[in-house]
């Protein structure tokens, strides 16, 4: 019933135009924001889940890096020993030349021998400037046991255990090609030496080849949770810019209904003073 002290029309006008205010500006704020939940109470359990989902593209991250520092270091390793590879080779070749006959105690004790205790020398060298982030990696307790993190749970971890390495270790430490029955015992000795280099390489071979699947799982990983939690968090621009156009029609709408609503008392006044 058509009333003057109460413009119950305006309240309503009013009321649809807050309304309709508010579902504009928070479809405003998604296309600014690009996130379908601006606020919590726009989704609870969605934001929930997507934060969930978010901290597991997180971490998985963080596992992308871990994992490449830890092919580095395995790589840093392998360089190393296939640098002292070579130079066991070359000592075998030294000590093969010392044991045949042709060869003098003298050429072999000034010549041969010397560049065989060098080269032994120079292992010693490798051993100990072989280093990542300062931490030696052929000797020490740097990659004794230790573990890389590769998922999201403290279980999900490559655990990586480099041999050390040492001329002492390799058993031809004191080992010399002076003579010819000691060149005979180093060929020996040496041979053993690189069968153990050989086998440590095809470790950090099998290491690598660990880290690099890991790599790719993690990878998969990474795509398949950021898609979920797009779907959950992001907004769809195509569908928030049609919401708003009809929030907008709808506010416009409500703006013409106040207005014209807000004229009511006025029309009633004139049929009380015609």
């Amino acid at each position: 019933m058509p009333v003057i002290a109460t413009n119950n029309a305006a309240n309503s006008a009013l009321n649809y135009l807050n309304q309709n205010s508010a579902a504009e500006t928070n479809k405003l704020s998604q296309l600014a924001s690009g996130s379908r939940i601006v606020q919590a109470s726009d989704d609870a359990a969605g934001l929930a889940i997507g934060t969930q989902l978010q901290a597991s593209v997180t971490t998985y991250t963080q596992d992308q890096t871990n994992v490449q520092q830890g092919t580095a270091i395995l790589q840093t390793a392998d360089g190393a020993l296939a640098q002292i590879s070579n130079i066991l080779q070359r000592m075998m070749a030294l000590a093969t030349e010392a044991g045949s006959g042709q060869v003098t105690d003298n050429q072999r004790s000034q010549d041969i021998n010397t560049e065989y205790s060098q080269l032994s020398s120079q292992i010693t060298s490798i051993v100990g400037s072989t280093s990542y982030a300062g931490q030696t990696v052929l000797s020490g307790s740097f990659l004794q046991a230790v573990k890389f993190l590769t998922g999201t749970t403290s279980a999900n971890t490559i655990s990586v255990t480099v041999t050390q390495v040492s001329v002492s270790a390799l058993g031809i430490g004191s080992s010399t090609v002076t003579s010819a029955s000691a060149a005979l015992t180093a060929i020996g000795l040496i041979s053993t030496a690189i069968n153990t280099i050989t086998q440590e390489r095809s470790k950090l071979g099998a290491y690598e080849s660990r880290f690099n699947f890991s790599n790719q799982d993690i990878a998969t990983n990474i795509q398949n949770i950021s898609t979920a939690q797009s779907v959950i968090m992001d907004a769809d621009v195509a569908s928030v810019k049609s919401g708003l156009s009809a929030n907008d029609v709808k506010t416009q709408a409500s703006v013409a209904a106040l207005t014209q609503a807000a004229q009511l008392p006025t029309e009633l006044l004139r049929l009380i003073q015609s």
